[in-house]
């Protein structure tokens, strides 16, 4: 695996559950079952139904960009809820590292929650490169080892896809926050 194969939703993953991003790169997804993600879905869709004809969807590097505006070089990412907004806000910054790396220069990004009437400008740093080469270090060696990471239970449990998976059949312990 090279970095550029790390897909946006990967490295989300990484920085909410190390456990959830090893199930989801091994193939075992459960967001087709999960309403919440569903909801997320039509969010994303119907939120700016005037969008998909004046901005462009890119594909590169394994990343797939909904929403990008070229003529700005803006990219837009859509978000139910603020619940994960420094997982929000990384995958946004690696997404613009993505489009630096291959010559697109002066990219920003806009994480909008259209439920909250919010957007946030997202730029991304040297400094803010040097921490993504380093999570993304951190992720091949998650995905390099066949054990699938430890359950921790925090506080994303509740409401993520895989609770079920994880955490059937077991005793309600009590939920820390995702250190």
């Amino acid at each position: 695996m090279n970095d550029k194969t790390v897909t946006g939703t990967q490295f989300n993953y990484f920085l909410v559950c190390h456990r959830k991003l090893w199930l989801f790169s091994r193939g075992i997804t459960m967001e087709h079952e999960s309403d919440l993600v569903l909801e997320g879905k039509l969010v994303h869709e119907e939120s700016y139904p005037r969008r998909n004809e004046s901005f462009e969807e890119i594909e590169i590097d394994g990343i797939k960009i909904d929403f990008f505006d070229p003529k700005n070089n803006i990219i837009h990412e859509i978000k139910k809820s603020n619940r994960f907004e420094q997982a929000h806000v990384w995958q946004l910054k690696y997404y613009i590292s993505i489009l630096k790396d291959h010559g697109l220069n002066n990219v920003t990004g806009l994480l909008e929650y259209p439920r909250l009437r919010r957007t946030e400008q997202v730029i991304l740093t040297e400094d803010d490169r040097t921490e993504i080469n380093e999570y993304l270090a951190e992720i091949k060696k998650i995905l390099a080892n066949d054990k699938c990471p430890d359950r921790k239970k925090i506080t994303a449990c509740k409401n993520c896809s895989y609770f079920d998976f994880c955490w059937s059949g077991e005793s309600d312990e009590p939920i820390r926050k995702p250190s």
